[in-house]
């Protein structure tokens, strides 16, 4: 089976909505990192300070190619209606697990 790694990118705001995607696409297993730092293009600098406040969160899911695309349309779905809080989602190839 040809796996992939999804990598989702998100405004710590969001993490309850994405945690909940998760489960409706049967995300079991992943790593999060929270209150990570870094600029977007369209939601701006989070650096969680007062200048520029915010933060994201990243999250790592190793999945089969089917579940990497139904995590793509979810986040898509996501980025329509918040668009504004930023959201982004990136398939990687994954090479080897043991």
């Amino acid at each position: 089976m040809i796996m992939k790694m999804i990598m989702v990118v998100y405004n710590e705001a969001l993490d309850i909505e994405v945690m909940e995607m998760l489960g409706q696409c049967d995300v079991k297993y992943y790593t999060k990192l929270n209150g990570v730092f870094g600029s977007g293009q369209a939601s701006g600098v989070h650096l969680g300070n007062d200048i520029w406040p915010g933060r994201n969160n990243i999250l790592y899911a190793a999945c089969s190619e089917a579940q990497a695309k139904q995590i793509l349309d979810c986040v898509t779905e996501l980025r329509k209606k918040l668009a504004k809080e930023g959201i982004k989602a990136f398939v990687l190839p994954l090479e080897e697990m043991s």
